[in-house]
Parts: C-alpha cells; structure tokens; sequence
C-alpha cells in the first residue's frame, strides 16, 4: 500500500466509487450488463466496502469467450431493476472511477433510464484518461498491462469484482505518478454540460444518444416505407415526437434531426408551413407526408437490406500497403521532447526541428519524455520545477540545431515507420501527410486523442462533422459537439479539462459518410491558437490504449479554429490525412461551412 504522504493529488479517496461492469456488446442502447461491481475506498486507499453480482440481462449474453457468462451461470440472477437501489447508494453523490469511464458510465446510465431514473452520479474520472497522461513505459494501456507495470496482482480478468480491485491498486500508483509529474486527476462532468453555444439547437427528439441504424438507405419514399429510409419529423404531431422516433428506430427507420439531399420523407402536420424542414424538403424535393399516413406506412415497414450484407461490402479487398523499408532514424529519433517557453512562432518552429530529425513532440510534461528544450522564460513555467526534481535533461534551442554541448542521453535508434498488420504507418504525422488506416474492413474503431497545454488554463471544444461526397453534412445530426456528443459512427469523448477524444467507427457511419472532419475551437472571442499553443492528436485502434500514429500541430496567433485531421474513403479505402488548416473564424462559421444550419 502507498503511503497517502505520496497522494499529493487533492482528491478525497473516501468520495470515489470504482466500478465496473461485463456486458453483452459494446452498445449502450443495444446491449445490457452481464456483471457489475462496486468498490469503495477509505481516506487511506484501503478497500472499505465492495458489492458485486452478475446480472439477467433477458437477452443473449453476448461474447462468453470474453466474460465467460453464459446463459447457465447467468440463470437466477436478478435483474438490473433489483439491484439498482443497491447500486444507487453506493455511488450517489460519488465520483465515480473506471478505465475507460466513458464505456462503464454510459452502459450504467442506459440500465438507469431504462428502470425509469437517472445516474446519482455528478462526475467521473477514467484511469485510462490518466495512464494516457502520465504514459508510463509500457506497450499499452490496458488494465492488465498496468497493473502488471505497477506490480498489482490480477488473478483474472473479465471479472468485474476482480478488476474493480485491481483498478483500486492501480489507481493509487498512477496517482503517485501523477503527483511527481504535476498531473492532475482528470475528474470532469458524468454528462458534458450543455452550452449555449449559437452553433445549432435540437428539438427533443429522443432521450440519449441517436442509435445506429443497420439498414442502407434505399432512397426516397415512393409508395412504400423500407428499412433504412432517413425520417425527419417536424411540426405540431397528435403523438409525442420521442413516442415517434421510438417507433420508427424499432422499426429500422434512421430517424433524423434535419432535412437534405439524402432525406427519404418528412413527417409534417402542414404542407405548406413555414417551418425551416418543410422548405428543406420542398427545395430538395423531399416527399412530406402527414403522421397519420407515416403511421400508417410504419405498420406495412418492407425489410431493408442490412450494412453487414456480404453483397454490398467493398468489393476491391482490403489492400495491402506495400512494406517500404523505413527511412534511417534522425538525430533525436527515440527521444519525446517538451518545448517550453518562447514565442508562439519560436517554440513552433524548435517544434517542427524535433520532428524533422526525427523526434516526438510532447506538450505535456508525462512519463514518455526524454528531454525539455527551455527557451526564453521557460523556467518560469510551472512543469520546471517538477523537470528539475525528475532530473530530466535539460537543453537550449542548440539541440536542434547541431551545437548541442549537454550530453544527450543515449538512446536506442528507432526507426520512423512500423508495422501494423500488414500496413506500414509512421510514428509521427507531419501536416499534410496522408496514411491508409490499416484495416481489413470497416468495422475498426479508431480514436483520436486531442490534448494540448493543461497548464494554459483555456478552454478548447473538439468538434467532428460527418460529411458526404460534396464534402456538406447530411443534416444537422452530423455535426458531434459539446450539446451532441454522439451520432451514429462518431463519438465525442471529454476526458479532461485539456485531453478530449473523438472515436470514429466505420461500420457505423451513415451510408453517406465519405468524410469524417476532426477540428478544435477556442472557446472565447478574445483566445487564440496562439494562446493555447501546440495540439497533439494520438491515433489509437481498439481500447488498448495504444498509440498508433501521432502527430504535433502549431496554429499561427490569430486562428480561433482550427482542422486537425480527416478521415476519408478514397477508392474503397479509408485514408487518414495530418491536415492542420487553422482559420479565424469560430464554431458557428465553421459549422456554416460544413452545411449545419445555423439558428
């Protein structure tokens, strides 16, 4: 056990509630939870109370060769609506805590909702937030792998009881690294607060995040309704609007906030109103229908073809990148460097040298880095103190201009590509360079963390927009941002107060989808890029945690918004490009550009 003099972290171990759960999927609105666990700790660290079943889903259990709960040990089990009052007093009013948060919180809000309540919960905080930040030296950042790093015993995994507790060893030693690096815990909202925001406003069209619908669009309505048509409803309607998009979602309609192009029909009281929808659909010659005839079409629903359908995947097979033997290492090749102080335009370009000769660009001060570059007044940031007492390397601007006089650290020679699957990638992504993603289908997710200085202290909104063929969204839904944090293929992660993360999976983007924009935005009128300094984005796949690709992006001073990265289909394979385009305008600018309408 850690002494609790080496948890200098301001957080009061006695108010968190480590959780986890086993589930039947990875969907919150389609699947249920097998198995939960609750621990509880003392003001010391010490495992105080713990509570754990396994759960009737009333459903199939999913992946037993994962969790190993088949539907034998599952029978007798109560169901989530008997152990909720259990599981309600043991985290209300409680930070909750679990790795990879966002899974384990959305999961135990869907069981909530659908007993009728809500989470008793006001924040959270994920430990594989926290192990991304600190980066410790291990391959990934799976909970297995970490508390094999920090010597924290595991008999099983999969087991919810069992990784609850080891979860609680864990916590405390990435908390004690945490502590030596300046790094605070990152505890945000159990639910991203609503903005106002003056970007775009949605009608209450349904309780959670819109589901993914897994029938391809078959066009416009004629004579019958098909799964797979895109609905948009609009006006006064005699049923409630959730009561009518519940119906059309089970029925396999994809259920829209907004009228274009790809709308199938609209649902209106009136033709002829002058609702924002109905002229959408007359200039887009969107067939409108009355609630009664849409009901009355719902009621004869023609089965649809689904995504997965063998007939309708690519049918050019996932191509192989050629292995191209990778470029000789740099000078600075396997070395993580951390820039500070200096101008905005002189810390970027000491920034842009590292990465042309080959080393990695931190712009937090964690476990994964090597050396810090001090230019004028970087003693005087916060992070010094802590650099010094670490006793990490310190250098001037010499170090990437060949007049190094410190003696460097010798470090292994690491190459500036590597293999994953059968593709080649390059560890650091430079602007403007485009990489095939290696995936051997569309049913890969793939993350990407944006994080920047946490010690700047200003406030940044990561944003992503699913765009068709003439690069416009499809409808206001398509944009995923603080008041929209999920859409069908997209999700919007906050991870921290400087560390958000948008998750991308291509099986479930809609069949429109060519493009999907990652971007970030200063909140502020009088904050620039040039405030906030550098932008990291980490490309990971799966939840391992594990960097694939990453990449350093320097906006100029007056830019307020700023195009990250872009994920594109190109010939039947998706591509991914390094774009870094700032520009001056704001979210509500840069929504406009992208086709959401802006009220």
């Amino acid at each position: 056990m850690l002494e609790p003099a080496l948890l200098n972290h301001d957080l009061d171990l006695a108010s968190l509630a480590l959780v986890d759960v086993e589930t039947t999927g990875l969907s919150p609105e389609r699947h249920r939870v097998l198995s939960i666990a609750v621990v509880l700790l003392d003001s010391s660290g010490r495992i105080e109370s713990e509570f754990h079943t396994l759960i009737d889903p009333g459903c199939d259990p999913g992946p037993v060769h994962v969790h190993g709960l088949t539907r034998q040990v599952l029978a007798g089990a109560p169901a989530f609506s008997e152990v909720l009052p259990r599981v309600a007093g043991m985290i209300r009013q409680r930070t909750v805590v679990a790795h990879n948060a966002a899974f384990d919180m959305a999961f135990l809000d869907a069981e909530f909702r659908r007993c009728g309540g809500e989470m008793p919960v006001v924040d959270r905080m994920c430990t594989l937030a926290l192990a991304r930040r600190v980066a410790p030296p291990t391959v990934d950042c799976r909970l297995g792998t970490l508390a094999v790093h920090y010597g924290v015993p595991q008999r099983r995994a999969h087991d919810a009881l069992e990784d609850s507790r080891v979860l609680a060893g864990v916590l405390l030693r990435l908390l004690a690294d945490a502590s030596l690096l300046g790094v605070k815990p990152p505890v945000v909202p159990s639910a991203p607060a609503t903005k106002p925001s003056g970007a775009a406003r949605f009608e209450p069209s349904r309780l959670g995040p819109k589901p993914p619908c897994a029938f391809r669009n078959p066009g416009r309505l004629e004579t019958v309704l098909v799964q797979g048509m895109k609905v948009a409803i609009t006006g006064e309607t005699a049923s409630s609007r959730l009561e009518l998009t519940a119906a059309g979602d089970r029925a396999g309609l994809d259920m829209v906030g907004s009228v274009s192009r790809h709308t199938s029909l609209l649902v209106a009281h009136r033709h002829d109103g002058d609702s924002r929808k109905v002229r959408a659909a007359v200039a887009h010659g969107t067939p409108i229908v009355r609630e009664a005839d849409f009901l009355r079409l719902l009621a004869n629903i023609v089965p649809g073809i689904p995504k997965s359908s063998p007939a309708l995947r690519e049918a050019t097979p996932a191509r192989t990148q050629e292995r191209k033997p990778a470029a000789g290492p740099g000078p600075l090749a396997g070395r993580r460097i951390l820039v500070l102080g200096g101008d905005h335009r002189t810390a970027g370009d000491i920034r842009s040298r590292v990465a042309e000769q080959g080393g990695s660009v931190a712009v937090n001060l964690s476990r994964s880095v090597s050396d810090v570059i001090v230019l004028d007044n970087g003693d005087r940031d916060p992070r010094f103190a802590k650099i010094v007492v670490l006793g990490l390397p310190i250098h001037g601007p010499e170090l990437v201009r060949g007049e190094a006089t410190t003696t460097a650290p010798e470090m292994a020679a690491v190459p500036d590509t590597h293999a994953v699957g059968d593709f080649v990638v390059p560890r650091e992504l430079s602007r403007g360079q485009v990489v095939d993603l290696p995936v051997g289908d569309r049913g890969a997710e793939w993350t990407f963390r944006v994080t920047w200085a946490e010690t700047t202290g200003y406030a940044v909104d990561v944003v992503a927009f699913v765009l068709d063929d003439e690069e416009l969204v499809s409808g206001d839904e398509d944009m995923v941002f603080f008041n929209q944090p999920i859409t069908p293929g997209v999700r919007l992660q906050v991870n921290s107060a400087s560390d958000h993360g948008v998750a991308v999976c291509l099986s479930e983007l809609p069949d429109q989808a060519r493009r999907v924009v990652i971007a970030a935005v200063v909140d502020g009128d009088d904050v620039h890029f040039g405030d906030v300094g550098a932008i990291e984005v980490e490309v990971s796949s799966g939840d391992d945690g594990a960097t694939v690709m990453r990449g350093t992006l320097d906006a100029a001073t007056t830019e307020r918004s700023l195009r990250l990265v872009e994920v594109y289909l190109r010939n039947d394979v998706w591509r991914l490009r390094s774009v870094g385009q700032g520009y001056e305008w704001g979210l509500a600018d840069l929504a406009t550009s992208f086709g959401v309408d802006v009220d």
